[in-house]
């Protein structure tokens, strides 16, 4: 979810930024630019910074698991390897 405030922020600076002459005809103008700009942010697939950091964290968990069961096969492979070769030479 955005933040109202930083949503508000921008609206200001942006109603800032309209010369004083434009302010004047258009009362009300931070109010519509914050609406406006609510409305198109709102179609777009943000996800919060909470969200964000929890899904981090399992990729985080999943690549250790991922690194963990890599070294387990890899020792496998290599005990089974070691077998070959003992047989072999039997």
């Amino acid at each position: 979810m955005l933040d109202p405030k930083k949503l508000e922020d921008l609206a200001k600076q942006i109603a800032d930024a309209v010369p004083p002459g434009v302010k004047n005809v258009a009362e009300g103008l931070e109010t519509k630019v914050k609406q406006v700009l609510q409305s198109q942010l709102s179609r777009l697939d943000f996800v919060s910074r909470e969200e964000f950091d929890v899904q981090t964290m399992v990729l985080q968990r999943t690549r250790e698991k991922l690194e963990a069961l890599e070294a387990r096969v890899e020792a496998l492979e290599g005990g089974s390897e070691a077998k070959k070769d003992a047989e072999k030479a039997e």
